[in-house]
């Protein structure tokens, strides 16, 4: 989702407003202004610190395959001037982004040559807040041409930008033929002001993020997901034509969890970024006297996990679409051997937490914050981490939804 920048006057203006008690500007209405992934390419960007979301990736090809050969041939040879367009929904930035486009596109070509007997033209969107950072993602791009003078497979599809929340509409009616958000729909369009509101039960007392949390904090957030959710689908409704399909894979839980246990597994938990190195880290800073403990209070991770039964419910609701896969899987957060290497040099896995938390989190952390404890905050949450030698024997894992969807 973006290059980060330093704080807006008006968001700080907003700010110190919001902690008088006067607004709640920044959680709410004003957060796909902040909200994107560290851009760049140094150590603390997303693109180099995204191994999970590779594993996603691997994860979903072979379901993008089965996805894309239950679809309709929607060209024929008599629509040979037509071209395929391909949308990649909260598309961040770095290799794993254009890697799955480039999949999608041999995909769908090797199934036209086959079938339909031409290759058509390939349009490709990447679309995100516009606090992305589209110019890394663009820089990154390879030439054009279908191949080049050896015969190595160049970039074969004419791109675009489209920046704007995918909680509303960002095409014209039935122009979409694959639609795909990998790794994105779990960040919420803003967090409940319920939460955020010191007078209300909801307000999410001590701690960055629900899981854990008090029911009042829960049923706040899941009602927020159940929100955005549903736009999203209507949404994709409009864009898509018919028999085209959406595919998304998104951090879940699986039906047996209840919303307040966001990750199920005790050492996912643990190990979460989201979680208890996170909060310890927010704590030190108050112990320290260098923030107030309302400063950290109205801090909130925009994030949640849905089940398989809330996707399903939200696609009932919706209409307009026939899911043909609906899964839960769980994704090895780090190979053996990276685990293996941490266990050594504990280190320099509290290093791999904190560039991982800076590239997902950088942007709203500083706009709540400032840049100077921004730093102060990922530094406790760094030696927090590589503290926790327990946990680096334990192997951690990530829970996925996989959604497969043919527009009706």
């Amino acid at each position: 989702m973006g290059a980060t920048s330093p704080t807006p006057p008006c968001l700080n203006k907003e700010l110190n407003k919001y902690l008088k008690g006067e607004q709640h500007p920044i959680w709410s209405a004003g957060l796909h202004r902040i909200l994107c992934m560290q851009g760049g390419d140094d150590d603390g960007s997303y693109a180099k610190n995204s191994e999970a979301p590779a594993s996603a990736l691997t994860l979903s090809k072979p379901l993008l395959v089965e996805a894309i050969e239950s679809m309709k041939l929607l060209l024929q040879l008599e629509d040979e001037e037509e071209s395929l367009r391909i949308a990649d929904l909260g598309c961040a930035t770095g290799y794993n982004t254009l890697a799955t486009v480039d999949f999608l596109v041999d995909t769908l070509s090797h199934r036209y040559k086959q079938e339909a007997g031409f290759d058509p033209e390939f349009e490709a969107f990447f679309s995100d807040l516009p606090s992305n950072d589209f110019n890394s993602l663009f820089r990154s791009l390879p030439p054009f041409a279908f191949t080049d003078h050896n015969h190595n497979l160049k970039r074969r599809y004419y791109a675009a930008g489209v920046p704007g929340s995918f909680y509303h509409r960002l095409f014209p009616k039935a122009k979409l033929h694959v639609a795909v958000s990998l790794s994105a729909l779990h960040w919420l369009s803003q967090i409940p002001e319920s939460v955020v509101d010191k007078r209300s039960r909801a307000w999410n007392e001590g701690r960055a993020w629900i899981d854990g949390a008090k029911r009042e904090v829960v049923e706040a957030y899941a009602k927020q997901s159940k929100d955005d959710l549903m736009a999203f689908i209507r949404c994709r409704r409009e864009e898509i034509v018919k028999g085209g399909i959406l595919f998304m894979l998104m951090a879940g839980r699986p039906g047996s969890n209840r919303p307040e246990d966001q990750l199920g597994d005790p050492d996912s938990r643990a190990k979460h970024p989201f979680t208890s190195s996170m909060d310890q880290a927010w704590e030190d800073l108050l112990n320290e006297g260098l923030i107030e403990k309302e400063t950290r209070d109205t801090f909130n991770i925009p994030a949640y996990m849905r089940s398989t039964e809330e996707v399903e419910e939200a696609f009932e609701e919706c209409g307009g679409f026939e899911m043909r896969r609906l899964d839960y899987r769980r994704i090895v957060e780090y190979s053996k051997e990276k685990q293996q290497e941490w266990i050594v040099d504990p280190v320099s896995y509290g290093r791999a937490k904190a560039n991982l938390v800076r590239a997902t989190l950088r942007p709203i952390v500083e706009a709540h914050l400032g840049p100077t404890l921004s730093h102060e905050l990922f530094k406790r949450f760094e030696k927090r981490a590589s503290e926790d030698l327990a946990m680096l024997h334990k192997t951690c894992f990530y829970g996925v939804i996989v959604v497969s969807a043919i527009r009706k």
